[in-house]
């Protein structure tokens, strides 16, 4: 079945630059292309493929060398000077799912034991030297997949240490992926690696929209004839590729140039230097596209749109983004005005139309507010007065109900009928304890609790299961192999080893879980202070599940019922922006929310068995929605009990007179019992420095 071609794709203009840019120059880095679902981001990179250059391979060689400078300490080698030949350049792909062994090769076991002959498997790292590696939803790409590719991205160069062997070969590629962003974040030290970056989304016209549904649907019913329509169109761009890529070493980049790129880069506040040397290459790949031998100002904002958005995020949870008002007064304009205008020509001079953009080769800004203000950051409200602090009550209910009236005179009234209802903001986020599931699972390989995975610290031997994949245990497997050589009447060097002799290697690590949040928002958590303490807690646990790789969800109780605010997802951009809007407000019912959490876990593990589940219940114990509500919440939380999830309950009660509900709840729900004063790491070091401290005998 024919490709679908590269100049069929409609109204993806900055992707198909950035492509172009790494087609041009592989010195940028790669390309990193974020969109929603069914925005054509895999049709484009594979359609590239069919574009690029060929390139000059040594014969017979697995690993690509070049015959103008091959590899010495190459696999196959050493080559003799040899003229070679040209084959279509390759783009590889690298499945999400693929194992270790098949991305950085193995060795031949079986030879290695009978014949002692070190016979090596190349990977798919070895495939995509001197081409490009293609990672679909790379986001998802598991943690020791990553460090490999880092690896080989840092160093250009792949190594296989195992079983006393060591084999190394180049692995010189460009690396491009695609992601959903709904589906979880990069990496930062990965997502760093790649040159680029564009954000792609469904075009809004709908005569766009009916275009690309009209060639989608020519393409299916005729594909050959479809690709013939386009052929003299990919013919151009190939060749103007080509010409490109010729081009590039006479393209000249002035030190004002360059000191412009470096005035960019410093504005933008970008870390490191990566930034500053990728935007370089992407202006002089630039100018090659555009036929100039000279950088110019439109080949910088060109570049530094592609190379700049992604490296300008302070913390996960900031959405990439340019600030392109910034962009052009640092540029400014060829000529000098005394206030540079917003767009240009290529030739400097001010557009004379009102619609027209910058045309740098580009479609145009992507994001149409600019740049988005850090999150986490509580909105200013001099109005607010102190929350006062709890008094004793004669019972709980009236206690209850003092605090559930709490509430910002500043809020409008709520509508007859209903109650009132604020939104609070969060502080700033710290480094929380770490929180885990007890036992050993078994689950995908994280950061969080002890399990048994694909990599970590070899434990023991057993029999393979079905096709396993993974490290063989060699001394378990000669072991296993050894009593038997006599019957098996073995001459020679070596030993005979079978299939029944294989032992896999067991191995301890660290998994990733499912974190579900369920938290309290009804009114006696909507005093600002203590809401905003919250909010901070969560979204310091939500960074946490971030960097462990996590999945999470949201669950929310106030008023009469629970919501789940957020199904479990690897986004945890998405379930802070949750929390963030999340109003406070009403009575709390604390069963309802307790069971919805226990309903979603249930599904969640229908669905994903091997992934253990941690609930986190942040609430200050209290139920006052319905008659009878406290018992049921214990109910509910014996309920929760039984089913053996492991749980943390996050106590949320503040001011001098507590009722302590909230520990009597974590005793119903066999659960961790976390002050919130406790959930930051630093507040735990201080209260065990505070213990030594005292202990006689010691120096504080």
């Amino acid at each position: 079945m024919s490709t679908y071609p590269f100049t069929a794709v409609v109204g993806m203009d900055d992707m198909a630059l950035a492509l172009a840019l790494t087609a041009v120059s592989p010195a940028v880095g790669g390309v990193l292309v974020r969109g929603e679902k069914g925005t054509a981001k895999s049709t484009m990179v594979r359609a590239l493929a069919a574009l690029l250059p060929p390139v000059a391979v040594v014969d017979h060689c697995r690993f690509s060398c070049d015959p103008a400078d091959p590899d010495p300490a190459c696999p196959d080698g050493p080559h003799a000077a040899a003229p070679g030949h040209e084959r279509p350049a390759r783009l590889v792909e690298l499945p999400v799912g693929a194992t270790e062994d098949r991305v950085i090769g193995s060795l031949h076991l079986e030879r290695a034991l009978t014949a002692g002959v070190t016979e090596y498997e190349p990977g798919l790292l070895a495939g995509a030297h001197r081409g490009m590696l293609y990672v679909d939803e790379v986001n998802l790409l598991h943690d020791h997949l990553v460090d490999l590719l880092l690896d080989a991205a840092a160093m250009g160069r792949s190594t296989v240490e195992r079983e006393g062997v060591s084999i190394a070969h180049a692995a010189r590629f460009v690396l491009v992926g695609t992601m959903n962003p709904e589906e979880g974040e990069l990496r930062p030290q990965l997502l760093d690696r790649f040159g680029l970056t564009v954000e792609v989304a469904a075009p809004k016209d709908p005569a766009l929209r009916a275009e690309v549904v009209r060639r989608r649907l020519a393409h299916d019913a005729d594909p050959t004839g479809f690709a013939s329509r386009y052929q003299a169109e990919e013919a151009d761009l190939a060749l103007r590729i080509a010409a490109a890529r010729a081009a590039l070493p006479q393209v000249e980049l002035p030190d004002t140039a360059l000191e412009l790129i470096a005035a960019v880069c410093a504005a933008f506040e970008v870390d490191g230097m990566r930034a500053d040397i990728v935007t370089a290459r992407a202006a002089v790949a630039h100018a090659a596209w555009a036929g100039r031998d000279t950088v110019v100002k439109a080949d910088i904002r060109a570049a530094a749109r592609l190379a700049l958005p992604h490296r300008r995020r302070r913390n996960p949870f900031d959405a990439p983004g340019m600030d392109e008002e910034l962009l052009d007064r640092i540029l400014g304009p060829d000529d000098p005005e005394p206030e540079p205008p917003q767009d240009e020509n290529p030739d400097g001079r001010p557009d004379e139309g009102p619609d027209n953009g910058p045309d740098d080769g580009s479609d145009g800004p992507q994001d149409q507010d600019g740049s988005t203000p850090p999150s986490g950051e509580p909105q200013a409200d001099p109005g607010q007065p102190e929350s006062q602090p709890e008094s004793a009550a004669e019972g709980e209910q009236q206690q209850a109900q003092a605090q559930e009236s709490e509430e910002a005179p500043t809020e409008a009234p709520p509508a007859p009928g209903q109650a009132r209802l604020s939104t609070v903001g969060s502080g700033s986020t710290y480094r929380t304890r770490a929180l885990t599931v007890p036992g050993t699972g078994s689950g995908e390989a994280g950061k969080r609790s002890r399990a048994i995975t694909s990599s970590g610290r070899t434990i023991g031997a057993e029999l393979p299961v079905g096709e396993a994949h993974g490290a063989v245990h060699l001394v378990a497997t000669i072991r296993a192999a050894a009593p038997h050589q006599r019957a098996r009447n073995h001459q020679g060097q070596g030993i005979s080893v079978r299939r029944s002799d294989v032992r896999m290697a067991v191995r301890e690590g660290r998994e990733s879980n499912l974190v579900l949040f369920c938290v309290d928002a009804s009114g006696s958590m909507a005093a600002r202070e203590r809401m905003e303490q919250v909010k901070t807690a969560v979204l310091s646990l939500l960074l946490d599940a971030y960097q462990r790789r996590d999945k999470v969800g949201l669950v929310t109780f106030r008023g009469t019922g629970a919501t789940l605010a957020l199904p479990a997802t690897s986004s945890v951009d998405i379930a802070a922006t949750r929390l963030e809007g999340l109003p406070a407000g009403g009575r709390t019912p604390l069963a309802e929310g307790l069971l919805l959490a226990a309903e979603t876990l249930r599904l969640e593990r229908i669905r994903d068995p091997r992934r253990r589940p941690l609930l986190v219940l942040v609430t200050d114990g209290r139920a006052t929605a319905g008659a009878g509500a406290l018992a049921r919440s214990r109910q509910a939380a014996a309920y929760l009990a039984a089913t053996g999830v492991a749980s943390i309950v996050i106590d949320c009660e503040t001011g001098r007179f507590r009722m302590g509900l909230a520990q009597e709840l974590a005793r119903s729900l066999n659960a961790e019992y976390l002050p919130l004063g406790e959930v930051a790491a630093e507040q735990l070091t201080e209260v065990v420095r505070a213990g030594t401290a005292r202990t006689p005998g010691r120096v504080a």
